[in-house]
């Protein structure tokens, strides 16, 4: 028996949910009796990695048709390799990619589809799991006695361990079905030197409060002294002080952090919706009404031109004195 893994690269490069994703496939494996296989797509940088994280079996694939992502042809690789390697359960990140894949392959293998994974499941047999749902409201409980299943985990809602295991790399032969892609991709603009939003431990937000984009110097030298990701309100996306690829929400990017610092937004209920999976939220707000508040596990009423200087002083004098 084997469990799955999509082990995710971005240009070439992993990042820290494909690790998390590995560790998760290796805990739910052990539950199973089963092994763990990896599976990465155009990835450059050494596989052999993976085993770190509880891989036992990687398996790559190089092809040039694989080079720019599609989410039919990378489900196709994906179930090519299920089929081969006999693997009913597979694990794939809750990325932007992986929301687009985990379907494909759900339908072409008629599989029981579990997005949103918190957890570990509860029981084998039936499946038993939890998930969010309701824009991380609410907690769902799902079972499932499909014998094949896809299971897509939220970042950093299960967190991962390095190990000192080590795994066979083999490469597997896949060649896509020559058809016309009915979405072709012509460009991708993508940032750099940037923490990714939805890997984020710890993500400074910032919304109309800063009265204008000549202010964000201060929301950015805080998050470059804790290690964050900046973030954005809708409203300050749409009026173009910050890229639409920071705002944070209900129609933007859902995080999950350690710790979610807001300055200077009211915390409207389509906010909340896509933040409210923080492990810590603190709110710094000059209306001690602002419905945040209620949200909050710590709060400032106080004006972010005055408390965020003295935030940055405090945590650089902290560091230096470390």
């Amino acid at each position: 028996m084997k469990v799955l893994v999509y082990a995710e690269s971005w240009n070439g490069s992993f990042k820290k949910s494909t690790f998390e994703a590995i560790h998760y496939a290796a805990e739910v494996a052990k539950l199973m009796n089963a092994e763990t296989v990896a599976l990465s797509i155009s990835g450059t940088e050494d596989h052999a990695q993976l085993g770190q994280y509880g891989a036992q079996i990687i398996k790559t694939i190089e092809n040039a048709a694989l080079e720019t992502f599609d989410n039919q042809t990378y489900a196709e690789a994906i179930i090519a390799v299920a089929d081969e390697m006999g693997a009913d359960t597979i694990i794939i990140s809750n990325t932007n990619n992986g929301k687009a894949i985990a379907p494909l392959v759900a339908a072409k293998r008629k599989a029981a589809l579990i997005s949103n994974v918190i957890e570990l499941p509860e029981s084998i047999s039936p499946f038993t799991i939890k998930r969010k749902t309701f824009s991380s409201k609410a907690i769902a409980k799902y079972q499932t006695h499909s014998d094949k299943k896809v299971i897509t985990i939220t970042a950093n809602a299960f967190g991962y361990a390095e190990g000192d295991s080590s795994a066979s790399v083999e490469s597997f032969d896949f060649t896509p079905q020559e058809t016309t892609p009915s979405l072709t991709s012509l460009s991708v603009d993508s940032a750099t030197g940037k923490i990714g939003l939805t890997e984020a431990d710890l993500v400074v937000s910032a919304g109309r409060g800063l009265k204008g984009p000549e202010n964000w110097g201060m929301v950015e030298e805080l998050a470059d002294a804790l290690g964050a990701a900046t973030a954005c309100s809708k409203p300050v996306s749409d009026i173009g002080w910050r890229p639409h690829s920071e705002h944070v929400g209900q129609t933007g990017i859902a995080i999950n952090p350690q710790l979610y610092i807001a300055v200077g937004i009211s915390g409207a209920i389509q906010h909340l919706a896509g933040v409210n999976a923080s492990k810590n939220i603190v709110v710094i707000n000059t209306d001690p009404d602002a419905p945040f508040f209620k949200a909050a596990d710590y709060g400032i009423v106080g004006d972010a031109f005055e408390v965020l200087p003295k935030l940055i002083s405090a945590i650089k004098s902290h560091k230096a004195s470390i």
